[in-house]
């Protein structure tokens, strides 16, 4: 059994015997399955036992002045020797910070695979500077995702952040407490990824500070099939991070970087994902490499196409929109 020092004895520690104190909040945002579950250690004491992905811890008070040592481990570790990643920090008294792992701990079967690390983010809030508003900070913590802007398009805001790049961080954004569409594009700001919707009037989060997070991968195939790329709201509260609902794009936004099939090569099955497209509005076509059509079908509402029919080798799947070519991909049947 651990021996667990639980969050509520570090806090009343640091209170009780630590003059100088910040408040830190803890995100773990590793979409790697070896790690959907991990242990977080202050200095040799476990702080957090089985923290799991796309969790939040609520602002904790940690001693400020002194280094200590922030320790990632596996989820069944057993003591600090554990420790994949250790990350010493000084804090400054009275300082917030926001701390978010992100990154791959296993060695094969992630493509790019950026090794855990630990990204911090001093001056954080609590709440909104303005009572009114609604105080966002945003994270890139994709690690297959390129460089990206976020353009607002519900109220007609315009680009609210411009070229973030995977562990970067964006500084608050003061938004005034509306319902807002988010576009997230290239670094050009010309071809839409994906739409998500941020209902921060309709959630009623007037003078909420949160962090979000870009989480998960965009081609999921070269990641071991793991979670699905999305943007995702930590709280100030802590707990489960919240998924922002994506809202459609049209057909003539559909950019391929978006389009995953999986496994490739396939047996039996081929999944097909677009971020922010409803692919059972479409059809699909699958040509070998002599342009020969050898099946054409309608996509079933979870994505998945038959291809047990096919003899092995290469084929070219067309998504349609009433015969119309969409997009293209290239696939392997063993």
């Amino acid at each position: 059994m651990k021996k667990v020092l639980p969050i509520i004895a570090i806090v009343l520690f640091t209170v009780n015997s630590i003059a100088q104190t910040a408040r830190v909040q803890v995100i773990h945002n590793s979409a790697d399955a070896a790690a959907a579950e991990v242990d977080v250690y202050i200095n040799a004491d476990l702080a957090l036992d089985d923290f799991a992905f796309r969790t939040a811890t609520p602002f904790l008070d940690l001693p400020a002045g002194v280094q200590i040592n922030i320790g990632i481990a596996p989820g069944n570790s057993t003591d600090v020797g554990d420790v994949l990643l250790t990350v010493p920090v000084t804090l400054t008294e009275n300082e917030k910070y926001i701390v978010v792992a992100d990154g791959i701990v296993s060695p094969t079967g992630y493509n790019p695979a950026p090794p855990l690390s630990l990204q911090v983010f001093p001056m954080a809030r609590e709440m909104a500077a303005d009572p009114t508003n609604v105080d966002v900070l945003v994270h890139h913590g994709a690690t297959d995702a390129p460089t990206v802007d976020v353009v607002e398009t519900g109220v007609g805001a315009g680009t609210i952040v411009d070229d973030i790049s995977y562990t970067e961080f964006q500084g608050y954004l003061e938004l005034p407490t509306a319902d807002y569409i988010l576009d997230i594009t290239d670094e050009t700001g010309t071809v839409t990824v994906a739409r998500y919707q941020a209902p921060l009037a309709t959630l009623g989060l007037e003078g909420a500070a949160l962090t979000v997070l870009a989480s998960g991968f965009l081609d999921p195939s070269q990641n071991s099939n793991g979670p699905a790329f999305g943007l995702y709201v930590a709280s100030p509260l802590g707990g489960a991070l919240l998924a922002l609902p994506s809202a459609p794009l049209s057909v003539s936004e559909f950019d391929s970087s978006g389009f995953a099939l999986y496994p490739n090569p396939a047996n039996e099955r081929l999944n097909i994902s677009a971020t922010g497209i409803d692919l059972s509005q479409y059809s699909v076509a699958v040509t070998d490499m002599l342009g020969r059509q050898v099946s054409k079908a309608e996509i079933s509402v979870d994505g998945i196409i038959d291809i047990s029919n096919l003899s092995e080798g290469i084929y070219n799947l067309t998504i349609l929109d009433n015969n119309k070519p969409v997009v293209n991909k290239k696939f392997v049947k063993n």
